[in-house]
């Protein structure tokens, strides 16, 4: 997938594309939905698909105060973009001066000059630019003097069976209660989050289950306090089944003021500080709790990593 960064000045190499503009935190189904929309549409007129997309939430610049806690890392977006098939993302660099750009100057500098669209495809309900004055039938009128089309898809029922379509929002909000089975069925895949494995205060190998401790980025959404069955996956690919304790460890410490991500690698032994570890969350186990005495603790976490085993390999 080729990458076109806002500041790169040397003309886009793209002759004519099918683009979706959006934030695509998450690259969730509905943004999926939005993608294979755009690469019939491109097929059909036999050019490349473009993705513009944005090097931050937007909600960074315009009200920082509340922002959205994120799905998706940049990079992450951008690997799931390119195995979603998309030929091209342009990255828009939203700053000041962009988020007080006119839609209208948006698509003349993005769309038209640099990826020379002929059709857009974006959710009937997209807004852009200042004020968010830009919308589809905007894009539409554009669209008739520079020579593309443009095409807005409803919003896509939710497969979790929730009252709500599958958005962004959503899954923050299913994340925020703990049901990561919901969040997984909007997202087409398990949520995921990444970081460096630290150097913790090794009572888990004392206890006899060892974790990988992991610190929970501030700007990414996270699951609830709780403790989940999921993967841990290694920088080499090998993904390892784990019990996942997310929380502030009550039974030790009375007044934690950050949550810790640890997760208990299952049947394995391995030097995983310092690596780069990518923490997928499959199912809710129960809610984190204060014990009255370690040996209360390790007999539930010995019930917690036979149910993790159980649940993901079947035994």
């Amino acid at each position: 997938m080729q990458v076109i960064r806002d500041n790169d000045l040397s003309p886009a190499s793209i002759e004519g594309c099918v683009a979706t503009i959006g934030v695509y935190d998450g690259v969730h189904l509905g943004h999926q939905a939005v993608i294979k929309a755009t690469q019939a549409e491109a097929e059909r007129l036999g050019v490349p698909t473009a993705v513009v997309t944005f090097d931050r939430h937007p909600a960074t610049v315009l009200r920082p105060e509340n922002a959205p806690l994120l799905l998706t890392t940049l990079d992450q977006k951008l690997g799931l973009l390119e195995a979603a098939g998309v030929d091209c993302t342009f990255v828009v660099e939203f700053d000041e001066a962009r988020s007080k750009e006119a839609a209208e100057d948006f698509v003349n500098d993005v769309l038209v000059e640099r990826l020379r669209a002929r059709a857009i495809v974006v959710g009937e309900d997209f807004h852009f630019g200042h004020q968010r004055r830009g919308n589809v039938a905007m894009l539409r009128e554009v669209g008739l003097r520079h020579g593309f089309t443009v095409e807005g898809l409803g919003l896509l029922s939710s497969p979790a069976g929730a009252a709500e379509p599958v958005s962004s929002t959503a899954i923050r909000r299913v994340l925020a209660g703990g049901d990561v089975t919901a969040a997984a069925a909007m997202l087409g895949r398990s949520y995921e989050l990444r970081g460096t494995v630290v150097l913790g205060d090794q009572r888990g190998r004392l206890l006899g289950f060892p974790t990988a401790n992991i610190p929970v980025s501030t700007t990414m959404a996270v699951p609830a306090d709780a403790v989940y069955a999921g993967w841990y996956i290694r920088p080499d690919g090998s993904r390892h089944p784990a019990a996942i304790n997310l929380g502030r460890r009550p039974t030790f410490y009375e007044h934690a003021d950050t949550s810790l991500l640890e997760a208990h690698l299952i049947d394995a032994d391995a030097d995983l500080y310092g690596e780069e570890a990518r923490i997928e969350f499959v199912q809710l186990l129960r809610s984190e709790m204060r014990f009255e005495s370690v040996d209360a603790l390790v007999a539930q976490l010995t019930v917690d990593v036979d149910t993790t085993r159980g649940l993901l390999l079947g035994r």
